[in-house]
């Protein structure tokens, strides 16, 4: 009787420890480690020439300081960082081999984006104009610049796989400074590691990523000594340099991008229907910046005739009815023009890129039920990249990735500077960017846009860049580019070719010649 009680005991402490083990190896799975990763070998071809490279998937810890650690010493990781680095495996001296570091934007949505739909080697599979198709998944990316640079797609905490852990804050990561803080104090550490400290460097964003890698080719050269040689702002979003988004101006400077849309969708006057969207959006912006705005800032004070003139030319720019924009006082909100451009046809145009459409449940109303665009992306890139870690890169783990993750409420600008949640004022990381440009002058700026993006409108890209340099002292060194795409310009075919072609040649270009001073 008693040797049965021990062995019954015994069957039951094994069954503990097993059940402890198996409780254990799932933490693992789902809890990633801080400092880890998993490298695989590929091929591809680019531009006729076959390149070697690794993918390095992995993480690595975030150190921030916290109350009660010695200044300049934080007591131990408070997030870890996922990332995905491409390196050419045939090149031994990497003292000339440039580095890009690519961030996507929300605040809060992953690098995926770009990942697998701009840049890297591997491609989203959609229809030549940016449609979803099944079966979902990846293909070589023949465009892709990694011939030219070697590729570091980064995700902010909180994004993609990247993670708080033990006693890390919200308010350590979600904010303005402290992301481009975080993440300058990240690239230093990643620098270290992958012993990149004399490689050409590199920073692209996209969307609010146009904010993060503004501040951060800021913060990167006046906290850690590290100067870039270029930044590619891709949908620029302003970077704190133009009016607020809730501002009557904000939505004059959008008539622009409403001639965009509806040149799209054919909804112009013959005569301008007939011209190329190259030849017609300039007329537009002049008709914005000479006529519309002044007419707009006298308001009340103007007469019945001079309201009525006006308010035709709109309409005419933008094809909306004229009694429409007269009801709106002249001025028609970005959503109201969403809702109001195909009503009649009982459809709703895109936010980040007009050439999608939507059906509300109810054809009345000012703005839409949903981002058209939106869906369809997440619909396409959501399954891909978790194919793409998962069997490619061997990259497995339980945890979710972010596409869009959970960084609410973000910290516009510090209290002191009158800032609040996401879309309120005072940020500013356009002086940041001057700044770094005027300390340094081998650092190089691209700028690229999209003419259907309605929320990071190209009239507001370029207004913010003028803005940036009132002086007019860094045009050598500016670039600009629209394309007839949305806020992913690369998600259509014939423009992520061109796309990637104006990055390779803007990479060669940034990078002075072997010795040769750097110096005005």
């Amino acid at each position: 009787m008693k040797k049965r009680n021990l062995n019954l005991t015994t069957i039951l402490m094994v069954a503990i420890c097993i059940a402890i083990m198996s409780n254990s190896n799932a933490q693992k799975k789902f809890f990633l480690s801080y400092d880890t990763s998993v490298t695989t070998s590929h091929k591809i071809t680019i531009n006729g020439t076959e390149i070697p490279y690794d993918a390095i998937v992995g993480t690595l810890p975030v150190y921030v300081e916290h109350k009660g650690d010695i200044p300049g010493n934080p007591t131990k990781p408070r997030a870890y960082v996922q990332y995905t680095y491409y390196k050419r495996s045939d090149i031994k001296d990497m003292s000339n081999r440039p580095l890009m570091i690519s961030f996507n934007g929300g605040p809060g949505t992953g690098s995926l984006w770009m990942h697998i739909g701009y840049t890297g080697p591997k491609r989203l599979k959609v229809s030549p104009e940016g449609w979803p198709v099944q079966p979902y998944g990846v293909v070589d990316n023949r465009y892709s610049i990694l011939d030219v640079t070697d590729l570091l797609f980064v995700n902010p905490v909180n994004t993609g796989y990247s993670r708080i852990i033990n006693d890390g804050a919200k308010e350590d990561f979600f904010g303005v400074q402290a992301d481009i803080n975080y993440l300058a104090d990240w690239i230093a550490l990643f620098i270290s590691r992958y012993e990149r400290w004399t490689s050409p460097k590199f920073l692209i964003g996209e969307s609010y990523g146009t904010t993060r890698v503004a501040g951060l080719a800021g913060v990167l050269q006046s906290k850690q000594n590290i100067f870039l040689n270029g930044v590619v702002l891709q949908g620029n979003c302003g970077i704190g340099l133009n009016p607020s988004f809730s501002s009557a101006a904000s939505s004059v400077f959008k008539l622009p991008s409403y001639t965009s849309a509806a040149w799209y969708h054919k909804k112009l006057p013959a005569d301008l229907q007939s011209q190329d969207l190259n030849d017609i959006f300039p007329q537009a912006v002049d008709f914005t910046i000479n006529e519309y705005l002044p007419a707009v800032t006298r308001a009340g004070s103007l007469s019945a005739a001079q309201k009525d003139a006006i308010a035709q030319k709109v309409s005419r720019f933008s094809g909306m009815p004229k009694q429409y924009i007269l009801d709106h006082n002249l001025v028609v909100s970005s959503s109201g023009f969403w809702k109001e451009l195909l009503r009649s046809e009982g459809k709703t145009i895109g936010r980040l890129d007009t050439r999608y459409v939507g059906i509300d449940k109810e054809n009345a109303g000012e703005r839409s039920d949903y981002n058209a665009e939106i869906l369809a992306w997440e619909h396409a890139f959501t399954p891909a990249i978790n194919k793409y870690f998962r069997e490619d890169l061997g990259f497995k783990t339980d945890s979710r990735y972010y596409v869009f993750g959970p960084v609410q409420p973000w910290q516009q600008a510090s209290p002191a500077q009158g800032g609040g949640g996401f879309g309120q004022p005072a940020f500013n990381v356009g002086d940041q960017l001057r700044n770094a440009m005027a300390e340094n002058p081998a650092l190089h700026l691209l700028n690229q846009q999209g003419y259907y993006d309605g929320a990071c409108d190209v009239l507001g890209a370029m207004m913010s860049l003028w803005n940036l340099d009132p002086r007019g002292a860094f045009k050598d060194r500016i670039q600009f580019k629209a394309f007839k795409s949305g806020h992913m310009l690369y998600i259509r075919d014939e423009d992520n070719k061109e796309g990637n072609n104006d990055l390779r040649q803007f990479i060669k270009s940034s990078i002075p010649k072997e010795n040769q001073p750097i110096q005005y």
